[in-house]
């Protein structure tokens, strides 16, 4: 359990990502100013699903389940095209493996119905890598200025990762699960 600010308990918490360490180099330092998550242990990264499980139901047969099903999605190459903005309040990089990423995503759902992105607060999920935060405006337009030539970023995805919240609130890998052969393009 983690205690929030007022003392209460709350549930520790569990996501699936695709894990991007090829942009790290260009990120990490833009990440670790401006993102908040970078400062918890979570890795750069895309979404696939996000709040998943609490972390207490994180056991054996999960982990068989996900194994298998993630078997089925194909790996792929994708590449980082562009910097974009949710508002003014988040930036992220773009990838032009957004269908593979929203099938990844469609493939849980799927599987697990009771678990919509981001809790369904949003109509249209868009596959997305955050680079900044609600940050400082001036300090993100200077990051975006910063990532822009050094686009694009090619990476190869062949994982789906599982991260859970520690009672500290930092988030660590909890499980790897290998995606099938790459599809043909």
């Amino acid at each position: 359990m983690t205690t929030t600010k007022r003392g209460r308990l709350s549930v520790r918490r569990t996501a699936l990502v695709v894990e991007v360490p090829e942009v790290d180099d260009a990120v990490a330092n833009i990440r670790r100013d401006l993102d908040p998550m970078a400062g918890k242990g979570v890795p750069p990264h895309v979404t696939v699903l996000f709040p998943f499980v609490t972390a207490d139901q994180v056991d054996a047969d999960l982990v068989t389940r996900l194994e298998a099903l993630f078997r089925r999605a194909p790996s792929f190459e994708q590449s980082f095209l562009d910097v974009r903005w949710f508002g003014d309040e988040v930036l992220w990089l773009a990838s032009d493996g957004d269908e593979h990423l929203r099938s990844l995503t469609g493939l849980v759902t799927t599987q697990f119905p009771d678990y919509s992105p981001y809790g369904g607060v949003h109509a249209e999920v868009i596959p997305h890598l955050t680079v900044a935060d609600h940050a400082p405006i001036d300090a993100m337009r200077a990051a975006e200025a910063s990532l822009r030539p050094r686009l694009p970023i090619r990476a190869t995805t062949t994982h789906v990762s599982l991260l859970v919240e520690q009672s500290s609130g930092h988030w660590t890998r909890e499980s790897s699960f290998t995606l099938g052969p790459e599809a043909s393009q």
